[in-house]
């Protein structure tokens, strides 16, 4: 299934029941029906507007997001009607990063130098924590009681419940602009404005470098199990180990899929395999599978740079989108087998 937004896609989620959920730079939100799609106008209103970052929803039910009107809204269907409900609203505000955990039903987002936390269960329930910089990335861990942030500086982390503490920092010089956590809570990863990644170790703040990216690296996703990271950044997905309890300290990482001519820019990977998938910028979408070598192209067209991709729970189906306004759900091969072909 194809569509034609006319707008960024700023970023394609799945949520629990496999609704494939697009949030667009038009301010709106399109969520796929049976017939295509509807409509929600989450943000920006008559004078426009733009959402810069979604995630779903704690309760699995549609997607989270944040927008340049200083609004947080959750849009769903529900009953069968289009629901927008208004979670926070930090007027004259750019809400640029979106958090949520099913796991402790909280959402946080950023706003400038300061991290703000919702409870999806109890509207009064508010936190912030501030910042000396601007917080560039947010993450939950596992568990959803701790919270990332990344700033300049290195990354900091909050209980995201309490209200007055101070943050464990975790140092290291440069801007780092976003942050994700390893499936397992042992490994915090964090995206550099230097073209490079930087982990560390959680249970001793240990420092892993991860270098060698001739670009910045957008994207970053884990899969088969969490024993493997895939990343953006390069002209293949480059996918770094993290079996064991050293992750990828004393390891290389490997490219898969390299193209002279093209960079890849968004990835994703199957959760209980060992597949990844990437987005390129040149529109692109291909998928390698890591013990057998196998490589299958997704989608083949060119077209404007991938700016969302994700896949859903079951790692079947691939969701999509590009910086014109092109977005899809596409089918994902299996590529456990050897490719067969027909005669």
């Amino acid at each position: 299934m194809i569509f034609s937004f006319d707008a960024f896609v700023t970023d394609a989620l799945f949520d629990r029941s496999g609704r494939a959920a697009f949030a667009l730079g038009d301010g709106t939100v399109r969520l796929q029906t049976e017939d295509g799609f509807v409509t929600v106008e989450a943000h920006g209103g008559p004078m426009g507007g733009a959402v810069l970052a979604a995630a779903v929803h704690p309760s699995g039910v549609g997607i989270v997001t944040g927008g340049d009107d200083g609004r947080v809204v959750w849009s769903r269907i529900e009953g069968g009607e289009v629901v927008a409900t208004l979670i926070a609203e930090l007027k004259g505000k750019w809400i640029e990063h979106v958090a949520a955990s099913a796991a402790s039903g909280l959402i946080a987002f950023t706003a400038g130098k300061e991290v703000h936390v919702r409870d999806a269960a109890d509207p009064a329930f508010a936190r912030t924590f501030t910042h000396e910089k601007t917080v560039s990335g947010l993450a939950f861990e596992p568990k959803g009681r701790r919270l990332a942030s990344a700033t300049y500086g290195g990354a900091q982390l909050w209980y995201a419940r309490i209200a007055d503490q101070k943050p464990t920092p975790l140092k290291w010089a440069g801007s780092h602009i976003a942050v994700a956590f390893s499936p397992d809570g042992k490994f915090l990863i964090s995206s550099m404005q230097e073209n490079q990644l930087h982990g560390w170790r959680l249970s001793d703040s240990k420092d892993m470098r991860m270098g060698g990216y001739p670009s910045k690296i957008k994207s970053v996703a884990f899969f088969d199990k969490g024993n493997l990271l895939v990343t953006a950044g390069a002209n293949g997905a480059v996918v770094w180990p993290f079996a064991g309890a050293n992750g990828p300290m004393g390891k290389e990482a490997a490219e898969i899929g390299f193209s002279r001519d093209s960079m890849v820019v968004r990835v994703a990977g199957v959760d209980a395999q060992p597949v990844c998938i990437a987005g390129q910028d040149n529109g692109k979408i291909w998928a390698a599978h890591m013990r057998n070598g196998r490589i299958e192209t997704l989608k083949a067209e060119k077209g404007a740079p991938i700016s969302a991709l994700t896949t859903s729970a079951d790692g079947k189906r691939l969701a999509w989108g590009d910086e014109s306004g092109e977005a899809g759900v596409l089918e994902v091969l299996d590529l456990s087998g050897p490719r067969e072909f027909v005669g």
